[in-house]
């Protein structure tokens, strides 16, 4: 009998795990020469690679903290304490951005002329300005621009604003956290408001129709038939904005918030620990950036249409 099988160098499946695996197998070899290079280099500059630092009493102080610090404690204490700081304000961050993007960008879509202006300079303005320059603008121009604590102003009757922040009957939010919470709010808003309009543009004009026709008011038909569609145009683009500001939440040390970037860097100026608080930077923010990409594939997998 002739055997029909082909040899195995003509199968495409073959050559796609071979080139795979070929690849893997280049990208481990220059990682050990780049991580032995690096240990060559710290031993001629006589630096001795390894965490021990950790250990050792950090003897700087933390303006803004949740859990309880003192500069008696150790380093890894105070990294700690930053990574805190880093996921109160992208926690945060990323719920009233969400808020605010789908606000703006339904208001884009507004039958009201004067609503659909506002929405596009408001886009416009905080999408085409630096970030860095917005965080600047919070902090110098706005709020260390409000009156000293005894001249507070009220809000609402219950909320006092001044140069110590918001201040609430519950807890506080410093002037520091302040700033870079609205400008990564309003600056990511800005993006997630464009992809929302795009979602919802995306639904074809016979799904509006048919609501319509149903005697649904606009809100009903934004909220049960379009914006439910439109998910699964928004969510990908989505996540992506999720992740950038979860990234330019490191921009804090230009206006002394505490998080976790910032620590960091104190505390390598005081170790010299170059290369390790950098793995560890490096290390927590690839492990939140690939938290909420998890969390938002799952969600995106709920929404999706699944055909039979």
């Amino acid at each position: 009998m002739i055997n029909s099988k082909p040899p195995i160098w003509r199968d495409r499946r073959f050559w796609l795990i071979a080139t795979q695996l070929i690849a893997v197998f280049l990208a481990v070899i220059v990682v050990t020469i780049i991580w032995g290079n690096l240990i060559r280099n710290l031993q001629q500059l006589g630096i001795q690679f390894g965490f021990d630092f950790l250990k050792q009493q950090a003897s700087f102080d933390i303006g803004e903290t949740i859990i309880n610090y003192n500069p008696t404690d150790t380093y890894s204490r105070a990294l700690w304490v930053g990574l805190i700081n880093s996921l109160r304000i992208a926690v945060m961050g990323i719920f009233l951005t969400t808020i605010v993007g789908i606000t703006a960008g339904i208001a884009r879509l507004s039958d009201n002329w004067l609503v659909r202006k506002i929405a596009l300079v408001y886009v416009e303005i905080f999408r085409n300005t630096p970030l860095l320059l917005q965080l600047l603008f919070w902090y110098f121009a706005v709020f260390l621009s409000f009156p000293q604590r005894e001249n507070q102003i009220s809000v609402l009757g219950f909320a006092g604003l001044s140069q110590n922040g918001l201040e609430l009957p519950w807890f506080n939010l410093s002037p520091e956290f302040s700033a870079l919470l609205l400008g990564l709010v309003f600056y990511t808003g800005a993006f997630i408001a464009e992809i929302v309009r795009g979602g919802i543009q995306s639904v074809p004009k016979g799904q509006w129709e048919a609501a319509r026709s149903l005697g649904l008011k606009p809100r009903l038909v934004m909220r049960l038939v379009v914006f439910p569609q439109a998910l699964r145009v928004i969510i990908p683009p989505l996540t992506s904005q999720y992740l950038n500001l979860t990234k330019n939440s490191s921009l804090a040390i230009a206006i002394g918030y505490p998080d976790i970037y910032f620590v960091a860097s104190t505390t390598f100026n005081q170790t010299g620990k170059a290369v390790e608080v950098m793995l560890l930077i490096m290390l927590t923010y690839l492990t939140l950036s690939l938290t909420i990409s998890i969390v938002m594939n799952l969600f995106n997998r709920t929404v999706q249409i699944s055909e039979r």
